[in-house]
C-alpha cells in the first residue's frame, strides 16, 4: 500500500531499459548484461541513499527497476504462452524491495496440469539465479492457489499482495476472484488469524518495543504492524490504497501520517542495514547502531552519545507505530466487524459509562468541552479495577484531545487535584500511569518525563528506555503488595504495607530517573524537579522534603550494599546517618528493590537480596540504638563471638577445641562473619584439624532467593598468590565471584569465604556439581609451586562493541585501616584472576571484595593494605599500582 499522499513516479534515470533492451537484442548469453544491470542500478540506488533521497523512492525504485528486469528475461524465455503468467508476491507485490529483501515470485498457472511449462520454468529460474537474484518462488494453478489458499492464512496473505509482471493480467484477476471474502476467509476469520499470528510474533520479543538490539521487522511496532494494518484494511475494503482508508473512516490524517512517518524512518535503517551488511538484516545489532547513527548524521554532544540520540528516535516511532496498531486494530474488531453486537452499557457518571467491559465517553465532544476528563479517565480506571480496557474510540479522542494539556492545564488546582487523587487511589495506579504512557498524556501531564521516552542508555546493564523502567519500577511497587511476593520480595512485600503513604513512592518512582539525558547528575536534577512537582501539588514541606530525598539518594542503598563493607560497624554508622530514620530507611529500600528489578530481569538475585536484607536489618538496628550510641567493633565482636559459642554448646561441641581454635582466629574472624557462619566454619575446622590438604566447605542455599549465593570457604596455608590462584581455579569452573572476605589467622592460615554463582547468576546447589568444585579447588590450591593459568576465552560479540575506560580510584576507608581500591574496566573472562596477580606482584594483601558486573562493565571494590596490614597511602605506591592495573587490564 501507498502512504501519506505519495505516489510512485518511475525514475528513467535509474536505469535506461530501452537501451539495455536493444544491447540484447543479439545477445547469445545475457548473463552479464544483466548481472551488470543489476549492480548498475544497486550503485546509483545506494549512491541516492547516501546523498538523502526519498527512501520511498528508493525502496519503489528497485522494485520497478526488477520488474523490468524480469520482464525483458521473460520475454526472452521461450515455451511461455498465455496460459501462465508471473506474479510479483509478498513484499515485492506491495513494490516494496530493499538491497536483500526476499524477492517472492509465482507462476500462476491456468491448468492443473504443468507438465508444457516444467522446463522454461526451470530454464527460467536457473537464469534469475545465474544472474544473481536471491528469489524465492512457486508453481501453483489457479486450483491450487484455492486449496492452499483456504487452508493457510499465511497463503492467502501472501497471494492477496500480488501484481503481474508478464503474462495475462485475467490469470491473476481470476485468482482474485477466487480468494474473495464471500468464498473464504471472510474479514472477521482472516482478522482473527492475523491477531492471533501478531499476538504470537509479539510475546516472542516479550510484548516489548524496547530492545537492545530490536528487529525492525517483527518486534512490537515495527514493519510487521504496519503491514498488518494493511492486510486487515486490503481485506475487509478491498483498497490499495490507505488514502482510501482514511476515506471510509478507519483512520484519520493525522494517524495516516504517523504511520507514513514511521514507515519511512523504519525504511530507512531497513535499506542501511542490508547495504551495510551486504545480506537481508533485520535485526539493530550493536554492531550496526553507531555507525547507521553516524551515517544518519547524528553527532555526540555532553549530553548524549549520537547512538543514543538514533535510538530515542527509533523507540519514539515504534512505540508510536505499536499504539496506532493496536488502536486501530481494536477499533476494527469494535465498529466494524461487530458494530451492532448488543454490549450492556452501564453509567459511571455524567461523562463516563462503562461499555462491554471498557469505559468510555457518554459526549464526542467530552475531551473538548472539559479537559479535565483527559485525567479524570484514568482515575476512574483505578478505581473500578472491573474496566478492561479503553474503547478505541475514546482512545482516539484521548489522542485528539492531548495537546491542551499545555501549562496552563498543567498548572490548574483542579487537574493537579485528580492527578494527586489518581495517586493515592487504592488501585492498580502502574496500570494507569503505563495506561497514560501508551496514550501520551503521561508525557504532556509531565513534560520533564516526556523528555525522556524513548532516551536509551547505550550498554548492557540498562536494558529498557528510561521511561520503560520506571514504568516497570511502578509496576514492581504494585506487585509488591499483593500476597505472592513475600516469597521473593519477603522485606518489601512487608514494607510497603507499614508505608504510611503510597503516594510518595509512586512519586518517588516517576521522577528518580526522570534528569537522564540532559546533562549534570541525574538524581540532582530529578530531586528538583520532583521538589518543583511536589509544592506544586500540595504535599507537606515534610512530604516534600522526603520524595526529594529519595529521589536524591535513590542509587544510595544499593551503592553501600554492593560497594562497601556492611560487616564493618563504621560502614553502616555512617549510612545510617545518612538516612536518618526508619521511614525514610523503608522508603529507601522499597524503592531500592524496585528500581534494581525494573533495571534488568536477571540484576535481582539471592545475592544481592540478601546484600539489601542485611543492610536494611544492620542500619535499623543502628537507628534503633540511635546515633549517638554506635555499636563499636569490640561490641559486635563479643555479640557475635556469644552468639556461636551458645550455638555450638547446644549442640554438643567439644568447647575446650572451640576456645583453643578461636584463641588463633583473631577478632577479625568474629567482625566478618555472622554467628551461624562462625559455627558452620569452626565445625568444619575442628573436623579438618591433622590433615595438610587445604580445607574447602560449601554451603548452598536451599532456594535461588535464600541466602545468596553459594558460600565457599577455604581454610589453607596463607600464601601470596592465593586469591589469584583460587579466582583462576573458580574460572576454570565457570563460576563468577561476587564478594570475597580475606582473613589470615594468627598462624597464618586463610579464612577466606567467596560467594558464587553460577553462569545464569544462580546459586550451586546440585550435589555432584558442589562435589567436582570441592575436588577441584583442593586438587588446585593443594601445591602453591603449581597454581592454575588463568583461563582465557573467547570475548562475547556483545561485549566488544562497548568501548569502557579502565579507571582506579583509590581512598582509605572510613576506619583508616585499609585502602578501598575502586576498578571499573570491561568485563573480560579472568579479570579477577588478572587482578590477583597485579595484587601479588606489587606486595598488595586483600582483605574484602566486593564484586559487580554491570552489562558490559565490572564495578569491583578491593579492600586491601600492604603486606605488613597497613593502609597504602604512599602517592606514589598508590600511582603505581593505578598504572599497572590500567595497563594490563586495558588490553
Amino acid at each position: 500500500m501507498l502512504l501519506h499522499h505519495y505516489r510512485f513516479a518511475p525514475e528513467f534515470e535509474l536505469f535506461d531499459f530501452d537501451d539495455f533492451a536493444r544491447q540484447l537484442e543479439g545477445q547469445r548469453s545475457p548473463i552479464a548484461p544483466f548481472k551488470g544491470a543489476l549492480k548498475e542500478i544497486q550503485s546509483r540506488l545506494d549512491e541516492r541513499f547516501l546523498g538523502g533521497a526519498d527512501i520511498r523512492d528508493l525502496v519503489r525504485g528497485r522494485a520497478w527497476c526488477l520488474d523490468q528486469l524480469l520482464a525483458l528475461a521473460w520475454a526472452r524465455q521461450p515455451g511461455l504462452d498465455d496460459g501462465v503468467a508471473l506474479l510479483a508476491v509478498g513484499g515485492y507485490g506491495r513494490g516494496e524491495l530493499h538491497p536483500h529483501s526476499d524477492i517472492d515470485l509465482m507462476f500462476l498457472l491456468e491448468d492443473d496440469d504443468d507438465t508444457p511449462y516444467r522446463e522454461p520454468l526451470t530454464a527460467f529460474i536457473t537464469f534469475l539465479w545465474d544472474i544473481g537474484l536471491e528469489i524465492g518462488h512457486s508453481v501453483r494453478s489457479l486450483n491450487d492457489c484455492e486449496r492452499e489458499a483456504k487452508a493457510d492464512v499465511t497463503v492467502i496473505t501472501n497471494l492477496l499482495e500480488s501484481r503481474t509482471l508478464a503474462g495475462r493480467e485475467a490469470l491473476r484477476q481470476a485468482m482474485r476472484e477466487r480468494l474473495s471474502g464471500e468464498r473464504m476467509w471472510p474479514a472477521d476469520r482472516f482478522f482473527e488469524a492475523k491477531w492471533q499470528e501478531q499476538i504470537t510474533r509479539h510475546y516472542r520479543f516479550n510484548n516489548s518495543e524496547y530492545h537492545l538490539e530490536p528487529n525492525i521487522k517483527s518486534s512490537p511496532g515495527g514493519l510487521r504492524d504496519i503491514q498488518m494494518i494493511g492486510w486487515v484494511a486490503k481485506r475487509h475494503f478491498d483498497t490499495e490504497s490507505y488514502e482510501d482508508v482514511v476515506a471510509k473512516g478507519f483512520m484519520n490524517d493525522a494517524e495516516h501520517r504517523i504511520l507514513s512517518q514511521g514507515q519511512a524512518f523504519l525504511w530507512q535503517v531497513r535499506y542501511a542495514l542490508h547495504m551495510l551488511t551486504g545480506r537481508a538484516e533485520d535485526r539493530l545489532l550493536f554492531d550496526h547502531q553507531n555507525t547507521i547513527a553516524e551515517l544518519f548524521g547524528y553527532r555526540d554532544s555532553p549530553e548524549r552519545l549520537a547512538v543514543e540520540q538514533f535510538m530515542k528516535r527509533y523507540y519514539r516511532h515504534v512505540t508510536a507505530l505499536a499504539g496506532l496498531n493496536d488502536m486501530l486494530l481494536q477499533h476494527f474488531d469494535e465498529q466494524i466487524l461487530r458494530p451492532d453486537t448488543p454490549i450492556s452499557v452501564t453509567p459511571l457518571n455524567e461523562r463516563f459509562e462503562i461499555a462491554g467491559g471498557y469505559i468510555q465517553v457518554r459526549s464526542r465532544t467530552l475531551f473538548r468541552d472539559q479537559p479535565a476528563a483527559l485525567l479524570e479517565l484514568f482515575y476512574l480506571m483505578a478505581e473500578h479495577p472491573e474496566i478492561e480496557g479503553v474503547r478505541a474510540d475514546t482512545i482516539r479522542l484521548i489522542r485528539d484531545h492531548r495537546h491542551l494539556m499545555d501549562d496552563r492545564y498543567r498548572n490548574d488546582p483542579r487537574h493537579q487535584a485528580l492527578f494527586m487523587a489518581l495517586l493515592r487511589s487504592g488501585g492498580n495506579v502502574a496500570r494507569q500511569l503505563r495506561r497514560m504512557n501508551r496514550y501520551g498524556v503521561l508525557g504532556k501531564y509531565l513534560p520533564a518525563f516526556g523528555q525522556a521516552v524513548g532516551l536509551m542508555q547505550h550498554d548492557l546493564f540498562h536494558i529498557y528506555t528510561v521511561d520503560a523502567h520506571t514504568l516497570r519500577l511502578l509496576k514492581c511497587l504494585h506487585g509488591f503488595r499483593k500476597p505472592e511476593a513475600k516469597k521473593e520480595f519477603p522485606v518489601a512485600a512487608t514494607l510497603i504495607h507499614q508505608a504510611p503513604k503510597m503516594e510518595i513512592l509512586w512519586i518517588a518512582g516517576l521522577f528518580h530517573d526522570i534528569g537522564k539525558g540532559r546533562g549534570g547528575d541525574h538524581s540532582l536534577i530529578g530531586a528538583r524537579e520532583v521538589e518543583d512537582f511536589a509544592e506544586r501539588h500540595g504535599l507537606s514541606q515534610r512530604d516534600t522534603r522526603l520524595v526529594s530525598w529519595l529521589v536524591e539518594n535513590h542509587l544510595l542503598m544499593s551503592m553501600i550494599a554492593q560497594k562497601r563493607d556492611i560487616t564493618d560497624p563504621e560502614v553502616i554508622r555512617d549510612f545510617a546517618a545518612s538516612v536518618g530514620d526508619e521511614t525514610r530507611l523503608d522508603y529507601l529500600y522499597i524503592l531500592t528493590v524496585a528500581d534494581i528489578t525494573a533495571t534488568n530481569p536477571t540484576l535481582w538475585n539471592g545475592w544481592r537480596a540478601s546484600l539489601m536484607r542485611q543492610l536494611h536489618a544492620e542500619t535499623r538496628r543502628a537507628l534503633r540504638r540511635g546515633l549517638e550510641n554506635p555499636l563499636e567493633r569490640a561490641d559486635w565482636v563479643r555479640e557475635t563471638r556469644e552468639e556461636a559459642h551458645s550455638l555450638l554448646a547446644t549442640i554438643g561441641a567439644d568447647m575446650a577445641r572451640v576456645d583453643a581454635l578461636w584463641e588463633s582466629l583473631g577478632e577479625d574472624f568474629f567482625l566478618q562473619y555472622a554467628s551461624s557462619e562462625v559455627v558452620w566454619q569452626t565445625q568444619g575446622m575442628l573436623a579438618h584439624a591433622g590433615s595438610e590438604l587445604p580445607l574447602i566447605l560449601i554451603n548452598a542455599p536451599t532456594d535461588d532467593m535464600a541466602e545468596g549465593g553459594t558460600k565457599v570457604f577455604i581454610h589453607t596455608r596463607s600464601v601470596d598468590d592465593l586469591f589469584a590462584a583460587t579466582a583462576a581455579a573458580m574460572e576454570q569452573l565457570g563460576l563468577s565471584i561476587h564478594d570475597a572476605r580475606i582473613a589470615t589467622s594468627l598462624n597464618d592460615w586463610t579464612l577466606n569465604t567467596f560467594i558464587v554463582l553460577d553462569d545464569h547468576d544462580k546459586p550451586i546447589r546440585d550435589a555432584s556439581r558442589l562435589e567436582e568444585i570441592r575436588r577441584h579447588l583442593v586438587e588446585e590450591l593443594d601445591d602453591p609451586d603449581d597454581y592454575p593459568t588463568i583461563v582465557t576465552r573467547h570475548t562475547p560479540r556483545q561485549l566488544k562493541h562497548f568501548k569502557v575506560a579502565t579507571q582506579v580510584a583509590i581512598e582509605q576507608d572510613p576506619g583508616g585501616e585499609r585502602t578501598l581500591l575502586e576498578l571499573t574496566a570491561p568485563d573480560r573472562p579472568g579479570l579477577l584472576a588478572r587482578v590477583g596477580s597485579i595484587f601479588m606482584e606489587q606486595g598488595i594483601t586483600l582483605s574484602a571484595a566486593k564484586i559487580a558486573t554491570l552489562g558490559e562493565r565490572v564495578e569491583d571494590v578491593f579492600y586491601v593494605t600492604d603486606r605488613e596490614g597497613r593502609p597504602i597511602t604512599d602517592p606514589e605506591r598508590q600511582q603505581q599500582l593505578r598504572e599497572r592495573l590500567i595497563d594490563v587490564l586495558s588490553v
